[in-house]
């Protein structure tokens, strides 16, 4: 075992009780209500956090709105809004290890793991939107304004900030989606107040932190901890609130969509998944079950676009399963703190009850377990579970589980496999497994998702927008397609 030395700053920020940021200041919540965090490698108590009240979240909301309408941040020039994103994602990269530390000990993923990948994806997202902030533009319009034939005309359209921003994120990767939406709402100008997960607060708030030491102006960026039901609900409803961006459980982002058309809230939702792992006929086993492992098991299958549904031409079905079982099987489980491990805990007891119950459901069903189909304590442990010899319309391949669980189904041709990975209420992700590039790009077009992977899963750049089809979200993460979500279009006519 080669259990990582946690940094002094580590220990210190846990045992200080971190508190939330609300313009200026780090408060309590008003009514003094804490909630405590635990680890999910063991079980027991980290620290507690302030439980906001609606309270709390309406004076960050209002902080917000005077950052935006009122402080120096309101005339902030496109350079400056660069340079204090590349000072921030620089402080980020000081912190890197405590950042990844903090991960790991709220999160339950690897520390390893995440330093090189959750911490290193939002310095380097925060660094592309950087160079965003000096490229917003409009343009200008030859108009002719037919019931004025005689009138000379200027007309340009402008890009703007569309204001403050609610934010709310899930526990999954807590860092790296703060980043998502805290990166294009700062290129463009606006404020933000972050909510984050009920579950996993504490680099929310060691951002902050860095935030600050940034130099950004106060009420710029607001963090208020608590639960979906009061603090998350209070943010969703607020009127003060501009732009709302979640990411989260679809049935959650469904009403945050409704409750947003009924002020009309600009919206952005990254929901669910069910994503397919589609393997051709002319693909090599070997390589395609461990691309397939790596699909569903990674940050123990708690992503929203995990490959959790496994197709493979008759052909090589039953070689692929076993490769993947004896994947599955030689996984070393584990506290994230021991670089030896390669899969950690689930996230809290209530998710590990959630899958725990899949997996018997699929059992009481008849359905063969390959490996797997275990779990154990202290702490959430679920082992990774390959799931064979399940319909179609089975809610193992239709729900999200969000846990290392696998269903694998046999298909003949690459119709059928379109037909069964199309057969589902999500649309995030998918990848094809093939050298067969005519087949892929036949493939491609006809596969309802919004990422497509080929001979890779999960595979993210901060270019190439993110969000999904279907039930899986309304709107784009990254890339220039963030830009125009956190921006209004304004048209403006002069008559000379």
């Amino acid at each position: 075992m080669a259990i990582a030395t946690l940094l002094p700053a580590t220990t210190a920020f846990i045992q200080r009780a971190p508190r939330m940021l609300i313009g200026a200041e780090w408060v309590e919540a008003a009514d003094g209500q804490t909630m405590p965090l635990r680890n999910p490698a063991t079980g027991e108590q980290l620290c507690v956090v302030p439980r906001a009240t609606v309270d709390d979240v309406d004076r960050a909301v209002l902080a917000a709105r005077q950052a935006f309408d009122d402080s120096p941040w309101s005339r902030t020039r496109p350079r400056e809004r660069q340079n204090l994103l590349w000072k921030l994602a620089d402080l980020m990269q000081r912190d890197a290890e405590l950042l990844a530390q903090l991960e790991c000990l709220n999160n339950g993923k690897s520390a390893a793991v995440a330093q090189v990948m959750d911490v290193q994806l939002a310095i380097d997202f925060l660094r592309y939107m950087a160079g965003w902030a000096t490229k917003i533009e409009g343009s200008s319009v030859e108009v002719s304004v037919p019931l004025m034939p005689d009138q000379q005309f200027h007309s340009f359209i402008r890009r703007e900030a569309v204001g403050v921003v609610g934010a709310i994120v899930a526990w999954n990767f807590p860092l790296l989606l703060a980043c998502w939406k805290l990166g294009p709402a700062l290129a463009t100008g606006c404020t933000v107040v972050l909510k984050p997960a009920d579950e996993t607060p504490l680099t929310a708030l060691k951002l902050a932190e860095l935030v600050q030491e940034a130099g950004y102006p106060d009420g710029v960026f607001n963090v208020v901890t608590g639960t979906g039901i009061t603090a998350g609900a209070a943010l969703t409803h607020n009127p003060r609130v501009d732009k709302l961006t979640f990411t989260g459980s679809t049935a959650v982002g469904k009403e945050t969509g409704k409750i947003a058309m009924d002020s009309m809230t600009r919206v952005t939702l990254e929901l669910g998944g069910k994503s397919p792992t589609i393997v051709m006929a002319d693909a090599d086993p070997g390589s395609a079950a461990a691309g397939a492992a790596s699909a569903i098991f990674f940050n123990q299958g708690q992503v929203c676009c995990a490959g959790s549904r496994l197709y493979v031409q008759r052909k090589h079905f039953d070689n692929v399963v076993a490769d993947i079982a004896g994947i599955a099987n030689a996984m070393k489980l584990g506290s994230g703190l021991d670089t030896s491990v390669d899969m950690g805990p689930l996230i809290s007891a209530r998710q590990q009850e959630r899958v725990w119950r899949y997996i018997e459901m699929g059992r009481e069903s008849g359905a063969t377990i390959a490996c797997g189909g275990e779990q154990f304590g202290p702490g959430y442990f679920v082992k990774p579970t390959v799931i064979v010899d399940v319909d179609q319309q089975h809610s193992l391949v239709q729900e999200e589980i969000f846990g290392p669980v696998l269903v694998a189904i046999p298909f003949d041709d690459e119709a059928d496999a379109l037909r069964m990975a199309n057969d589902s209420p999500y649309g995030l992700g998918a990848s094809i497994w093939s050298n067969d590039l005519a087949a892929v790009h036949r493939m491609i077009p006809r596969i309802k998702s919004g990422s497509v992977w080929v001979n890779c899963h999960s595979a993210l750049d901060p270019a190439l927008p993110f969000g999904g089809y279907k039930m899986s979200g309304v709107g784009r993460e990254m890339g220039y397609a963030a830009i125009e979500h956190y921006t209004e279009l304004k048209s403006v006519l002069i008559k000379l």
